[in-house]
């Protein structure tokens, strides 16, 4: 019998996958296959994530007497080409929403059917469609607060997909390219594994925690000295989970408590939706008085925040947990952001450039929207006069100065008043701390205040 093609991309999971679910029901044989473009314009971070993480799905493959075939190139060229190669009748697959990959994903669709196999696409792992959820005029949504009004009404999660416990294979299964070549093992992300599981167990498992933990979470998110925060953004990143799955548990066990969590879902749903609709939201600033802002040029400043040696401990601190771990702390990041775009007047675009590439998370949705929000360039983003001030968010976040001490190291012998503001400290308190500044810990870059005024200066310029 001839057999379909389960095309995957960032969908790397067995349960509740609509493309694997549809192609099951064909009865068919299924080759599961992950095609890597040519350019491949994926972070370093995201490179470590998907070796590891399709090492993980084949291992569940080959479980259920599968397998994954890995190429490169082309996508629509590779799927005719298997097409002809296995006989292949259908293509199917789960839909992207980021723009180039919906021009592919359209070309597929028209195309395949020429090369002898249909094409079939599925939702993509978002809990709405975009071109689906309209204002009450019938246009797209700009402001969040009404947005998940709208979706949180209209929302209700699909039956649940299980996962297959066997799949039928071809009798021969096409030359693949080896998960070896596409692992990364050396580098500096070496380093991620101790703190991530990639794959589908390891979602699993944190989903687990956070159910546990769900009540109390509104109350712990901003606080990066705690372990209050979900973990889950580089397994939906992914899409090692499904939003559907996460959402059901959640309610199931937690009802109106799991709230907070599933809002910020929806604001994950939120940046989509503006990408959708303003496919240039990662290289122009969505809103069009800000595409003339006068950012300075980035020189050192960039250089000092991208290796955490701005003087500025709580921003320092985010800066090196992302090198050493590919992830940094939701509340943590807004600062750094902030610190960024706002205190050094540098364009967010290079802030989002490093995120792209240092982030297991990375998403271009998520990306895109969250710096122009700090920026306050984007949709419902933050007004552009709020500025952190990353001493006073330290202080509050972080108040005994247990993720600084964590992440700077030569800071941790201050006290929790001297920490977040070394610069302000007694000299003896230094001298006892075996701190010297501008020797073992940088002198601020930039002093706060003064970068707030400059900033909004330049603001008046664009308002």
């Amino acid at each position: 019998m001839e057999p379909v093609l389960l095309w995957l991309r960032r969908d790397l999971r067995i349960g509740d996958n609509p493309a694997l679910a549809a192609a099951i029901k064909t009865g068919r044989p299924i080759i599961p296959v992950f095609i890597r473009p040519k350019p491949d314009e994926i972070g370093g971070a995201s490179a470590w994530w998907r070796g590891a993480s399709l090492a993980a799905l084949r291992e569940q493959l080959r479980k259920r007497g599968s397998d994954l075939l890995l190429r490169t190139g082309e996508p629509l060229t590779i799927l005719a080409g298997l097409a002809a190669e296995t006989g292949a009748v259908a293509v199917h697959f789960n839909r992207t929403l980021e723009p180039d990959a919906i021009k592919t994903d359209i070309a597929v669709l028209a195309a395949m059917p020429k090369h002898g196999a249909i094409a079939l696409d599925h939702p993509a792992n978002r809990l709405h469609e975009p071109w689906r959820l309209k204002t009450g005029t019938g246009g797209s949504f700009k402001v969040f607060t009404p947005f998940w009004r709208r979706l949180a009404e209209a929302y209700r999660p699909p039956i649940a997909l299980p996962a297959p416990r066997k799949l039928r294979a071809p009798r021969a299964w096409p030359e693949s390219e080896t998960i070896e070549d596409w692992q990364v093992t050396t580098g500096w992300s070496q380093g991620f594994a101790a703190d991530w599981q990639p794959g589908e167990a390891g979602a699993e498992v944190r989903l687990a925690q956070l159910l546990e933990t769900v009540d109390s979470y509104d109350k712990t998110r901003d606080r990066p000295d705690w372990e209050g925060t979900s973990r889950l953004s580089p397994h939906l990143a992914w899409g090692e989970i499904s939003v559907h799955e996460i959402w059901r548990r959640l309610q199931e066990r937690h009802g109106e408590a799991a709230l907070p969590f599933l809002r910020q879902l929806g604001w994950r749903d939120f940046n989509s939706h503006l990408l959708y609709h303003f496919p240039k939201l990662p290289k122009e600033a969505w809103s069009a008085k800000f595409r003339g802002f006068p950012f300075l040029p980035h020189g050192k400043g960039l250089k000092a925040w991208q290796r955490g040696r701005t003087g500025y401990p709580i921003v320092d601190a985010g800066m090196r947990q992302l090198w050493a771990t590919g992830w940094m702390h939701n509340r943590v990041r807004l600062i750094a952001a902030s610190f960024l775009i706002k205190d050094q007047m540098i364009d967010w675009r290079r802030g989002e450039a490093w995120f792209w590439d240092t982030l297991v998370d990375a998403d271009l949705a998520q990306n895109a929207g969250n710096w122009q929000w700090v920026a306050g360039s984007g949709a419902d983003a933050a007004p552009y006069f709020r500025i952190f001030n990353p001493i006073t968010q330290s202080r509050k976040f972080d108040p005994d100065g247990a993720y600084i001490r964590r992440w700077v190291p030569e800071l941790a012998k201050l006290d929790a008043k001297a920490i977040h503001a070394p610069w302000e400290a007694a000299p003896l308190d230094l001298a006892a701390a075996g701190v010297v500044l501008g020797k073992d810990y940088p002198q601020p870059i930039l002093e706060h205040d003064e970068a707030r005024k400059r900033a909004l200066a330049a603001y008046e310029t664009v308002r």
